[in-house]
């Protein structure tokens, strides 16, 4: 085991917490990156292991299901004694409807893996969090957990929950000097709408016309440099958004 600082980063399978992993591995972190989907976890740590001299630990497991995630960090102990970095990244919408035409499965993967999904894995590693000597945790929060907008309703729910639990930790963690930060993105454009719409290209690739939303990079910069800032600084909460747009609903589109 390289003898590097180490970062856990979960949803790492595409999008934001795909850059992210890399942005990590080039600041020389080693890394332990999950999501579902295991083939793509592989690939991504055959590309960084090629790139940069890290270890990556990949683990396939769903962050909203208690048991799997218990049964990972069976796994992550074998290999760590501490993990400096949780990026409580995995997320997503299903889904755009008014709460009366809404989907309650649909409701309640929102539910566990945007509520249960940061509870759960935060419970765990924080025994190994607590071994660090700069440790910080990073929640991916939303500008939907600062506005409530139409037919978002159990999505902006989510995030106003994580928005609530990033400042939670923040004071209940201050004892043990864990830096606790949030970073709100506006329009990304990832997997995310594909996802909320269940593969609709159509509907999903509409939701970025016209203007130029963020990208995953974007964001994996901010992160880049919330962790590099000293250890007496800490940003409690960012929100970021593109330049052409001004809250959830308000957007500059273009014709082109």
């Amino acid at each position: 085991m390289k003898d590097h600082r180490t970062a856990l980063i979960t949803g790492a399978t595409s999008g934001i917490g795909k850059a992210i992993a890399f942005k990590l591995a080039e600041k020389g972190f080693n890394l332990i990156i999950t999501g579902r989907r295991k083939a793509i976890l592989d690939d991504i740590k055959e590309i960084i292991t090629s790139q940069y001299n890290v270890d990556v630990l990949t683990l396939s497991f769903n962050v909203g299901n208690r048991n799997q995630v218990e049964e990972a960090f069976s796994e992550i102990n074998r290999f760590y004694k501490k993990i400096d970095i949780l990026i409580n990244n995995a997320g997503l919408a299903l889904g755009l409807t008014a709460i009366d035409e809404g989907d309650i499965s649909d409701w309640e993967i929102m539910l566990d893996t945007n509520v249960k999904g940061i509870l759960y894995m935060t419970k765990n590693a924080l025994p190994l969090l607590k071994k660090s000597n700069n440790p910080q945790i990073i929640n991916i929060g939303s500008i939907a957990g600062r506005e409530t907008y139409p037919n978002g309703n159990v999505y902006c729910a989510t995030k106003h929950a994580v928005d609530s639990l990033s400042k939670a930790m923040r004071i209940d963690l201050l004892k043990y000097d864990i830096k606790v930060s949030q970073v709100c993105p506006g329009a990304v454009e990832t997997e995310f709408s594909m996802v909320r719409f269940k593969g609709d290209k159509e509907k999903a690739s509409s939701v970025y016309n016209g203007f130029k939303p963020l990208t995953p990079e974007d964001i994996s910069h901010i992160i880049g440099f919330i962790i590099d800032l000293p250890l007496h600084v800490n940003i409690n909460d960012i929100l970021i958004m593109p330049t052409q747009q001004a809250n959830t609903s308000i957007i500059n589109k273009k014709t082109i």
